[in-house]
């Protein structure tokens, strides 16, 4: 077992004591949150301009639009929440004082890291997903 201090001054022993469940959450949180704000998106567009072309509506529904940014607030609130378990993970399990210095060999520490870079990536991606409705059409987006 590693015995080298932490740069914080925790022990080994205290390092490894991050629980699965935690390292899993900073890891697939954001993931599923992307996959959930992309699947919704695709169901509220569909739905309201299907709506829209049914009955010769000019424009759909206020609530459609409303609905995406509640919606994308929300999945992105917690893609930001899985990005900052991700990066106490890695405060806990770090063996290199900076992130960039970080080689991340063991395990956990590897999980840690990648739950940050997924997180930053597919926050990116949920907030350039809830950007258009703000500018376009929802039909025109859909099309």
């Amino acid at each position: 077992m590693d015995t080298r201090p932490h740069p914080a001054g925790t022990s080994a022993c205290q390092r490894l004591s991050v629980p699965a469940r935690r390292l899993w959450f900073g890891l697939a949180t954001a993931a599923a949150a992307w996959i959930a704000l992309g699947c919704l998106d695709i169901v509220i567009a569909w739905r309201a301009c299907t709506h829209q072309y049914d009955y010769g509506i000019p424009d759909p529904h206020p609530t459609a639009r409303v609905a995406l940014t509640v919606l994308a607030c929300a999945l992105l609130i917690v893609g930001i929440a899985a990005g900052i378990a991700s990066y106490r993970n890695w405060q806990s399990l770090a063996t290199a004082p900076g992130l960039l210095d970080t080689l991340a060999v063991d395990r956990r520490e590897f999980m840690a890291v990648m739950g940050i870079i997924v997180s930053v990536t597919l926050g990116m991606g949920m907030f350039w997903l809830a950007l258009p409705p703000f500018f376009l059409d929802l039909c025109w987006r859909a099309r």
